[in-house]
């Protein structure tokens, strides 16, 4: 493991040297992610993108880019767009990137089941803001939104996101705030 790399353990999550409060799917930590299970999978995953509301914060690193009005994610394993960023109007089932609440202003994607996505093996796993400390996801690693802003401004495009299968005793949340 090197400094760069984002690694989950029971704590939270680990980079460069200090360990981030966090929260990870309601169903813990699975080998087997599929779609909709509320899992996070375990596995060594990249960082392959980052998106950011350019309306309500600036750019946290050169290479994130900006989501508009009309930027869904498709999550319908039916359709030939699966885990993909899609634009509205869009007839299949899909995440709003644009959202009322503040949950997706930052996303940093890994690449879980992309760029050639398996239907059905889950879509996208995102590491954007928690709703609250301790509530869960469906998925994704969820932190707070100074904590997602301070990683996000110097994390490096490919570093890996580490979720052992050894956290899968863990339930959430991960840690808390303290």
């Amino acid at each position: 493991m090197t400094p760069g790399d984002l690694v989950l353990s029971p704590m939270g999550l680990r980079f460069q040297g200090k360990i981030y409060p966090c929260t990870i799917g309601k169903s813990g930590i699975t080998r087997r992610k599929k779609e909709g299970d509320g899992a996070t999978p375990s596995g060594i995953h990249r960082v392959v993108g980052m998106l950011y509301r350019p309306d309500r914060i600036c750019a946290p690193t050169p290479w994130a880019i900006p989501t508009g009005l009309g930027d869904l994610w498709s999550d319908d394993p039916t359709d030939i767009e699966y885990n993909t960023m899609v634009r509205a109007p869009y007839a299949h089932s899909h995440e709003k990137l644009r959202r009322a609440d503040p949950l997706y202003d930052l996303i940093i994607l890994t690449d879980w089941n992309w760029p050639v996505a398996v239907a059905g093996k889950g879509s996208a796993i995102f590491i954007h803001q928690y709703r609250r400390a301790g509530f869960p996801t469906e998925g994704c690693i969820a932190l707070s939104r100074a904590h997602l802003h301070s990683i996000a401004s110097r994390i490096a495009l490919g570093a890996r996101v580490i979720i052992p299968p050894a956290c899968a005793s863990t339930r959430n949340p991960v840690a808390k705030d303290r």
